[in-house]
């Protein structure tokens, strides 16, 4: 069987065209430049920005970062510059990099979302928003928005009504049924969904006795987490009809093609960025050979190709 040169490695979540399926994770590429000289915004097909709120935040005390096995911890505790030196100082030199740029929000009300929703409805240059809803609901006692169908739904249609480009939602595996979750948002208007965020984790200084983060507690990240993040890829697939993005300890082309297979339009890379700045080039490469050696003509064909 002759072999084909060219793969098609394009994708849409709901109407947003992206030339490739790789997507730099919130938080793991900072503002799109930070990696300079390392790794190109334009490597990717999307780059999803670190996580805005309205006002700058300082973030957790340190340490905020630290190794475990497979994974890290981090507990940076959405620390940024606030949407108006995003807007003026950061987004300028992102969009010169000619990346598709998502932008990540935060808030601790579902008006502080919908206030940032409506701000960057008027930018032109930010086709996508995905919705951190990991974050607590100040007004609710702190419980996250993410944890609970209800409070999802809520905070998803108030940005739905304002917010008039591709809604993204991302979704915490820090809860009893991710499926009720899923579906609660997409009925509430989600475009896609972007799974798994962190889950919760601490480490301890046995010499010092004392928790090696800051903020004692942080989200787990890296290889660690695959088996968790697929399982609840699997779980929304079955339970929804809006594209999902997968991620969680995706760190080369052979795990990306297991969250597509399973059920993932597009993948986004997190801690693969710290530990290889070329991860997204070297995915995209593995991904274009395993087509042509199955005599796969488009990258979509493979999303949901899971046999059980």
């Amino acid at each position: 069987m002759k072999k084909l040169k060219k793969i098609d490695l394009r994708v849409s979540l709901a109407g947003l065209k992206l030339k490739n399926p790789v997507i730099a994770a919130s938080g793991t590429f900072g503002y799109g430049t930070e990696y300079t000289g390392l790794a190109e915004p334009g490597d990717f097909g999307a780059v999803i920005t670190k996580t805005i709120t309205l006002a700058p935040r300082p973030g957790n005390r340190p340490p905020r970062i630290c190794e475990t096995a497979s994974g890290m911890l981090n507990s940076i505790g959405l620390a940024n510059v606030g949407f108006e030196a995003f807007k003026n100082d950061k987004l300028p030199r992102l969009v010169e990099k000619k990346a598709v740029i998502i932008a990540n929000i935060a808030g601790n009300t579902i008006e502080e979302y919908v206030e940032l929703a409506k701000k960057i409805n008027k930018i032109s240059h930010i086709p996508a928003l995905e919705l951190n809803i990991s974050c607590p609901n100040v007004k609710q006692g702190g419980i996250a928005f993410g944890t609970d169908p209800s409070s999802a739904a809520a905070l998803t249609k108030a940005v739905r009504k304002v917010y008039k480009k591709t809604l993204i939602v991302k979704l915490s595996p820090n809860v009893s049924d991710i499926a009720a979750i899923a579906r609660a948002v997409e009925k509430a208007g989600a475009d896609a969904l972007s799974l798994i965020n962190t889950l919760y984790g601490m480490a301890v200084d046995i010499k010092k006795r004392r928790p090696v983060l800051g903020n004692i507690t942080g989200g787990l990240s890296g290889p660690a987490i695959k088996p968790v993040a697929l399982y609840n890829l699997y779980k929304a697939y079955h339970s929804v009809k809006i594209p999902l993005i997968g991620l969680g300890g995706i760190m080369d082309h052979r795990d990306a093609l297991e969250f597509l297979i399973t059920g993932a339009v597009a993948v986004q890379i997190g801690t693969a960025n710290f530990v290889n700045p070329s991860a997204a080039k070297d995915i995209l490469s593995g991904l274009a050979g395993y087509c042509r050696e199955n005599n796969i003509t488009k990258i979509t064909k493979l999303t949901g190709i899971l046999k059980c």
